[in-house]
């Protein structure tokens, strides 16, 4: 493969200190950036450190609106979600909690076979997801969304 992941994703938001909060707590981030932008007057840039070589590029911009904007699944034009990989089942499970702790995940965890996913939604309404390589997979076995992960399902 020619690349090592994605380099960042630029979000908007209505409040940088509460995005930059949320993901700080949750995924251990570190906003390596924060000022105005040279896009315009008034406009608040920030970068969060996600990964090694991955970031948000977040834009606080006075008067716009496209933040509180919220639409279902495959109704968000291009941008559909965003897909973070865990650094390892240890740290999906600590993510995992933080996001249930805060009520941006139910706890829901799906098996697709190679990988484990759970969504979840930032302050800002963004629809997330995380992933980390299946320990439990089976070679060449796929399941479709939705299918509840076998190690997160509690017997009643």
């Amino acid at each position: 493969m020619l690349l090592k992941g994605f380099n960042h994703v630029g979000l908007l938001t209505n409040d940088s200190n509460r995005l930059h909060s949320f993901y700080q707590e949750v995924f251990d981030a570190k906003v390596i950036r924060d000022g105005p932008a040279s896009e315009g007057p008034g406009i608040r840039f920030s970068i969060v450190q996600v990964g090694p070589w991955s970031e948000l590029n977040v834009f606080e911009i006075p008067g716009n609106t496209e933040a509180t904007r919220q639409t279902p699944m495959f109704g968000r034009g291009r941008l559909d979600h965003v897909a973070f990989q865990a650094e390892s089942l240890e740290a999906f499970e600590m993510i995992r909690s933080r996001l249930m702790d805060r009520g941006a995940n139910d706890g829901f965890v799906t098996d697709f076979g190679p990988f484990l996913s759970l969504f979840f939604r930032d302050p800002e309404g963004l629809e997330c997801e995380v992933c980390v390589e299946n320990p439990d997979a089976v070679p060449g076995v796929f399941y479709p969304p939705g299918t509840p992960a076998r190690r997160y399902v509690r017997d009643p």
